[in-house]
């Protein structure tokens, strides 16, 4: 039944591989089950029932993606977005969370309407060549830099934005020690490397003092009922549906997810291999009905708009390659209802290790861009350069989208640009009239 559903043989892996692979890309995002609650826990919503819909929002996206699209992709509440939805519409704009959730859910049935039609898909495929090699590379850099920051590698700087970060710390030695061990077991072509290097990393995070595994179970325990969702559960405000405001939110709701997700989606598949000659992948629909579906649920359930994970390239470069990557990685969500002091004790140290190696297997298709042409590798540059520096995927991917219009159109070779491509490119500079007009207004 499993070969019969996920096709391990056609796809070179086994049930093993997938299981473990799984396991790792739980670890790898298992933060957003402690990071999600935090942020929208900030608007007044309950921090245990979010808690609750944050982990089975994950599970649901999850099984959503491994059984219509048959990938190694997870999904959860986005991390961007989240702060969107804290940050911006309730704590800024001053509407409630209720209606911030109700912007989620109106934009996860608007995202099925669009992937029911194919506009999505067309989006997708019609994403120039040049960007679909640049946009794996800036997602390789910017998890890189994700796990630096969670393991206290690099930190902010009020002068240099960043610097190297306090090497007293024993979260970088942790880091540090799982990230070699990974490598030489990379190098010995260990198949489970990446996992082992995070037990390592948190093995020594246990000696150096980071956390007592031990103190952790005895004051929490292993198991407990996770919270109720009802204080957050459905909790939808229509008075202001048809509002200019509720307009903008939805738009950018529709614009951040719509590209993070591409962007997170190309640069899986490509680190999976599933990526055809002109950068489009067959399980593309599927792929996008399961994220809009994913988005939707997780509405109803209470968190902010859900989404493909950029971490799920750590279970890939781990050798996931089917659905039964992701159905382990539900599982686990599952699990951490249950058995949340257990999953939550790891430290962010111990996963940074596999977040930087996957960003060096990410970065392998810049050798596929030409830059000795300046309008293609000029857009692929600002694609790669604007993930990590603006901390956002889907800003690299609309700055990348509009460079590559302009210059080609410049330069007189607007015919490399569809139409598609000229659609996105001038909604992209409405979304940000309208945001410099919101912060004019301020």
């Amino acid at each position: 039944m499993i070969e019969k559903l996920f096709k391990l043989k056609e796809n070179n892996t086994n049930i093993r591989r997938e299981l473990v692979a799984g396991v790792i890309t739980f670890l790898t995002m298992s933060y957003v089950l402690v990071v999600n609650p935090n942020v929208l826990g900030e608007t007044g919503m309950d921090r245990g029932a979010l808690f609750t819909a944050t982990t089975l929002a994950a599970v649901l996206g999850t099984l959503f993606m491994a059984f219509f699209a048959n990938l190694p992709v997870a999904q959860a509440s986005g991390m961007g977005l989240n702060t969107f939805f804290a940050v911006n519409v309730v704590l800024k704009m001053g509407y409630s969370w209720q209606f911030a959730l109700t912007a989620v859910f109106i934009e996860g049935i608007i995202f099925l309407l669009l992937t029911f039609f194919n506009v999505r898909e067309l989006i997708l495929k019609s994403i120039p060549l040049v960007l679909k090699d640049a946009i794996p590379v800036g997602i390789g850099l910017f998890i890189c830099l994700l796990g630096l920051k969670s393991a206290g590698i690099i930190v902010a700087n009020e002068y240099t934005f960043m610097e190297l970060g306090d090497l007293a710390n024993p979260n970088v030695w942790a880091a540090f020690i799982g990230l070699f061990c990974a490598g030489i077991l990379l190098a010995k072509d260990v198949k489970a490397a990446i996992l082992l290097g995070i037990f390592a990393a948190a093995i020594s995070a246990a000696i150096f003092g980071v956390f007592d595994p031990v103190g952790a179970i005895s004051k929490d325990g292993l198991v407990g009922l996770p919270p109720s969702l009802s204080p957050i559960f459905a909790k939808f405000e229509w008075a202001q549906v048809f509002t200019f405001d509720m307009l903008i939110v939805v738009f950018t709701f529709l614009l951040v997810n719509l590209f993070d997700t591409i962007g997170t989606l190309i640069g899986v598949v490509s680190k999976a291999g599933y990526l055809d000659k002109n950068g489009n992948f067959p399980q593309a629909k599927r792929a996008l009905f399961a994220d809009a579906l994913g988005t939707t649920v997780g509405a109803v359930l209470g968190t902010s708009t859900v989404t493909s994970y950029v971490e799920s390239t750590a279970g890939v470069a781990a050798g996931g390659r089917t659905g039964l990557t992701s159905v382990s990685t539900a599982l686990m969500f599952l699990g951490a209802l249950f058995f949340a002091p257990l999953f939550l004790m790891i430290p962010a140290s111990a996963t940074a290790p596999a977040l930087i190696i996957v960003g060096l297997f990410m970065i392998s298709s810049v050798v596929k861009i030409n830059f000795n042409d300046i309008t293609e590798s000029l857009p692929a540059f600002i694609t790669i350069t604007f993930m990590p520096f603006t901390y956002s995927i889907a800003q690299g991917i609309i700055f990348g989208i509009l460079s590559f219009t302009l210059i080609k159109v410049f330069t007189c070779k607007h015919k490399d640009v569809s139409i598609a491509i000229y659609i996105i490119s001038l909604l992209f500079v409405i979304k940000l009239l309208l945001d410099a007009a919101h912060i004019l207004g301020k």
